[in-house]
């Protein structure tokens, strides 16, 4: 599932916030090459999409031509000219519609589509073609003598060209099986569509999250509390010092809900969906308010907190891959300082 590159959010200055809008369908901040000669309203279209120059290309080397007589100036115009008619020759054999390419189209080239009826874009996006690919069934061909009958998009019911705000925005809707969408922003400034296409951006990673992995676990602090909780109880039952990480992480993952601990019955993990409502600042039950976490996110979050400890430890050599082997007699290691709770609370955060 992938956000960017089948979802466009496309963010256009002026109206209020209100008027946006979700469009089950292509849109490309893009017009036609040719407005006057070209249709900018077509049903059932026919689309052939490119990644390849309609324009004499040029050699990647330096090419140096020596010319002794006025005709053979001529004759290296028509020898272009007649490369980019093939070209045009080739696409115009599908009985086309749209012609929509990644790179240049010429104005030759442009001359030839409009006389044929063929409206024609160029200089698309790659995430822009494959949008449009996903949504009229179309396949992107990467040079024109390659083209096949089942390579032409057929499943888009209108092409459709309109002026929003300053700019041309083209439509590919009534798709078939559409298989990408639009988001499009309406709003007084670019600074305000910015910051809500940021939120926006988070809203859909969670429900992507969801979507890959439909688990989700209590928020309010509630889940963090109940893991301190259940590794407090482990430590109880491990000997030596192998207790001391647990007893470690016990305490740093009451970090953020420390002050909660004792009025929300954590303490022996008896109570797992009290948490804190971060609207009120009240302690409440997360289930009955509806406060969740994406579990995946949750689950990565613990795993990268516990995996910087170790390799700070290791950094530090505090924990080796290796164990010493303890001379006879010797005493055994000292459990390590760790911070409890009421260090945490005490400890000033803004030095005097």
């Amino acid at each position: 599932m992938d956000i960017k590159k089948y979802i466009k959010v496309e963010k256009v200055p002026g109206g209020q916030l209100e008027y946006s809008v979700v469009r089950k369908r292509v849109m490309i901040n893009k017009d036609v090459i040719a407005p006057g000669k070209m249709r900018r309203k077509i049903f059932n279209p026919r689309i052939i999409l490119l990644d390849w120059p309609l324009k004499y290309k040029k050699g990647e080397n330096q090419t140096n031509a020596e010319l002794l007589k006025e005709e053979d100036w001529g004759v290296l115009l028509q020898l272009e000219e007649e490369y980019i008619e093939s070209l045009c020759v080739q696409i115009l054999k599908f009985k086309l519609d749209v012609v929509i390419t990644e790179k240049g189209l010429c104005d030759l080239a442009c001359h030839y589509f409009s006389k044929a009826g063929v409206s024609a874009m160029r200089r698309l996006r790659k995430t822009d073609n494959n949008r449009i690919a996903k949504a009229c069934g179309a396949v992107i061909v990467n040079k024109p003598d390659e083209l096949q009958q089942s390579d032409v998009g057929t499943s888009a019911g209108i092409f459709e060209v309109k002026k929003i705000g300053d700019e041309f925005f083209a439509f590919i809707v009534n798709c078939k099986e559409p298989k990408a969408c639009t988001v499009l922003w309406r709003g007084p400034s670019k600074d305000l569509l910015y910051k809500v296409e940021r939120n926006l951006q988070d809203a859909m990673s969670v429900a992507r999250n969801i979507l890959k992995n439909p688990k989700l676990g209590p928020g309010g602090g509630a889940t963090e509390l109940t893991v301190s909780a259940t590794l407090k109880r482990k430590s109880s039952s491990v000997e030596g010092i192998e207790k001391w990480p647990y007893e470690a992480a016990a305490i740093a993952f009451e970090a953020i809900p420390r002050t909660l601990a004792q009025n929300c019955g954590h303490a022996n993990g008896e109570n797992a969906w009290i948490g804190i409502d971060g609207n009120t600042g009240v302690i409440t039950e997360v289930k009955e308010k509806k406060i969740w976490h994406a579990y995946n996110v949750k689950a990565q979050t613990f795993k990268t907190a516990i995996e910087a400890a170790c390799l700070l430890l290791r950094i530090d050599d505090i924990v080796s891959g290796m164990k010493k082997k303890q001379p006879p007699g010797a005493k055994a290691p000292s459990k390590p300082q760790v911070e409890t709770e009421g260090d945490a609370d005490n400890e000033q955060i803004i030095p005097e």
